[in-house]
């Protein structure tokens, strides 16, 4: 997730209970031509391993470039075919390969001809209702020796509010032998649940949910083992962003990350409208200390 997945909250998530974090979505361009912004974004450290990387785009030859740069520091590389954003869609990459499913073979081919890296996709269902093709492409996937897919259960051109549909998750399990993750529409233990029993996806990925409570993993955990878990409450949430903020202090990202996770984790507080005004109008941490009193 853009501007959200640093090394300081993947630490943090792990903490808690995540399995496999991965980088923000990188551009294989900017890796391959060595852009000091883009290699500072990609700041993996050996304690938060497992980990993998998310990259875009389609220049195979700048692909293969950019894996021999980050090669040796993930355990996975994942290429996102679903990404909906118009100015990544404008320039052929994430959700527009849904359009072309041979050019997402060509990637995965080409990824794989120069690494001995596990390679992964993450897909959305398709284009929009008319072009369904997840399962078309997940059979894609696992004829090339991806490892895993991933399926959101929306189209690229379904808005973010509109219902996820899973039964196109539960299509591409029933017709591939590779695992298949699950993503989309789960905000709480209960939704992971009835995710793993609706549609029989052996992982489930949690993405913007996390952002607000990345204690949200051990949640998960416990309600599938033992049918229960903590709530989260107002102290918790103000504890988990001080424990951000001292993983970020170390690892030194953009403030702006930091000011982003500081609004997103006090989502839910009484007052947090204004809260967050607050915090979006801060130029360092000294003031998010002082605002949040931490």
């Amino acid at each position: 997730m853009y501007e959200i997945t640093d090394v300081s909250f993947r630490l943090l998530c792990k903490k808690y209970g995540a399995g496999l974090t991965f980088t923000e979505m990188l551009s294989p361009m900017a890796l391959a031509r060595g852009n000091k912004s883009t290699l500072r974004l990609f700041d993996v450290q050996f304690k938060e391993r497992p980990v993998g990387i998310q990259l875009m785009g389609q220049n195979v030859e700048e692909i293969k470039k950019a894996i021999k740069v980050v090669e040796n520091k993930v355990d996975i590389i994942d290429f996102n075919f679903g990404c909906p954003v118009e100015n990544i869609v404008k320039q052929g990459a994430g959700a527009a390969l849904l359009k072309r499913p041979e050019k997402i073979r060509e990637i995965i081919r080409a990824a794989k001809s120069v690494t001995k890296v596990p390679i992964s996709i993450k897909i959305r269902s398709g284009w929009d209702k008319k072009s369904i093709n997840a399962v078309e492409i997940a059979k894609i996937a696992e004829e090339e020796g991806c490892c895993f897919i991933t399926v959101h259960g929306k189209t690229k051109t379904q808005d973010r509010g509109m219902e996820t549909d899973w039964e196109i998750i539960k299509q591409v399990k029933e017709n591939v032998s590779i695992p298949v993750v699950g993503n989309g529409g789960v905000n709480s233990p209960e939704d992971a649940k009835r995710m793993f029993d609706k549609t029989g996806c052996d992982y489930i990925m949690v993405g913007r949910e996390a952002s607000r409570n990345p204690y949200i993993f051990k949640q998960i955990n416990d309600y599938l083992q033992k049918g229960d878990y903590k709530e989260v409450t107002k102290k918790d949430k103000i504890k988990f962003f001080k424990e951000y903020l001292e993983l970020a202090e170390r690892y030194q990202p953009k403030f702006r990350y930091i000011k982003y996770h500081a609004m997103y984790m006090t989502k839910g507080i009484k007052g947090g409208k204004e809260l967050r005004l607050r915090l979006s109008q801060t130029k360092d941490i000294k003031e998010i200390r002082k605002i949040l009193q931490i």
